[in-house]
């Protein structure tokens, strides 16, 4: 007999992470219901995703808020294993200037979620958690998952409280969680087809910088040059969209594996998993040898200004990433460079 394909939900599928995340379950034969409720995405990326794949996907408009609404995919689909869940605005900025619509939206969908998770007993879930959660200023990177929490600004002041809901429903309710941590995923899928493309602004460094570069914006903004580092701008950890993606796959195969443990072993089923792993590169830079780099790659001057510090910002970020090598056999395979030939390929092939 054939054996069926598993299948996952993915909330806030069409944007960024998670649209490359959906590429690599598709190509190891997942089915994938995507919920999402296009407020920084576009609908045209699953046409995109089916081109880069060949698999077909079932795709729900509605906001997780809504928890009527939400409740509807879950009763569509019984055959759901595990969940990969995104769902969470991102920026530190906005957050520091509207941390109530960061508390409603992010808490409340992550809320949501484990709600319909618990009643439909679908209890296997990683998460995309961030590196805002450890306690920086406090600690000497690189971080590594036994260092202090604690945060600065109302973004991870959210993904560290989703983080313990988490941990919670693990201990009580026999949930199986993996939290992956990451800060700085960059750009694109090698077609070319996908890759980072906010509707405004962008709040993160590197397409800032590609704007730059293809004259949409006039400069690029540092928030300051005196940060304790190599040149005095801040240093950040980055690595290529495609290797986090990767972590993903590799960290729902991990709650698998304890799952078919349990059952070849005979043991009590209702006992849980919860760990926690760095997707980093443990090799950081700084902003100036980012815009060094895409200079290089792109071939054009980048201009920048000198501006305010933001509020939240910290020095430096690194982590360490060995426990995910040890465990999940995850360690990055891309480099910054081919992460920008990436990114400089979409935005040529999207702009053309």
């Amino acid at each position: 007999m054939e054996e069926q394909s598993r299948s996952i939900l993915i909330t806030w599928w069409l944007g960024y992470i998670w649209s490359h995340t959906s590429t690599v379950f598709l190509e190891e034969d997942y089915n994938i219901i995507i919920v999402d409720n296009l407020s920084n995405s576009d609908i045209s990326v699953l046409d995109k995703i089916k081109e880069i794949t060949w698999k077909k996907l079932k795709f729900y408009d509605l906001d997780i808020r809504n928890l009527e609404e939400f409740e509807k995919v879950f009763k569509n689909h019984p055959e759901i294993e595990g969940i990969i869940h995104f769902a969470a605005k991102k920026a530190v900025g906005e957050s520091c200037q509207d941390p109530f619509l960061y508390y409603e939206n992010n808490v409340i969908w992550t809320h949501n979620l484990l709600k319909l998770m618990q009643k439909y007993n679908k209890k296997n879930i990683v998460f995309s958690s961030s590196a805002t959660v450890y306690d920086s200023p406090k600690l000497l990177p690189p971080f590594s998952e036994n260092d202090r929490v604690g945060t600065y600004n109302p973004y991870g002041t959210t993904k560290l409280i989703m983080e313990y809901m988490l941990k919670d429903l693990a201990t009580f309710k026999w949930f199986n969680v993996v939290n992956l941590r990451y800060f700085n995923p960059i750009w694109a899928h090698h077609s070319g087809l996908i890759g980072e493309d906010p509707k405004w602004v962008p709040s993160n460094l590197i397409p800032y910088i590609l704007k730059v570069a293809n004259w949409e914006i006039e400069h690029v903004q540092i928030f300051w040059d005196d940060y304790d580092t190599v040149d005095g701008t801040g240093v950040r950890d980055y690595i290529h969209v495609m290797d986090v993606a990767e972590a993903h796959l590799s960290a729902f195969n991990q709650i698998l594996k304890y799952r078919e443990y349990l059952l070849e072993n005979k043991i009590d089923s209702n006992r849980w998993y919860f760990d926690i792993f760095n997707i980093w590169t443990g090799d950081g830079k700084s902003v100036k040898e980012i815009i060094e780099l895409v200079e290089k790659v792109t071939e054009k001057e980048i201009p920048y200004k000198i501006v305010s510090r933001r509020p939240g910002d910290i020095d430096t970020s690194i982590a360490n990433a060995q426990k995910a090598k040890q465990v999940l056999g995850r360690e990055y395979s891309r480099s910054m460079y081919q992460a920008i030939e990436d990114a400089w390929r979409f935005i040529q092939k999207n702009n053309s």
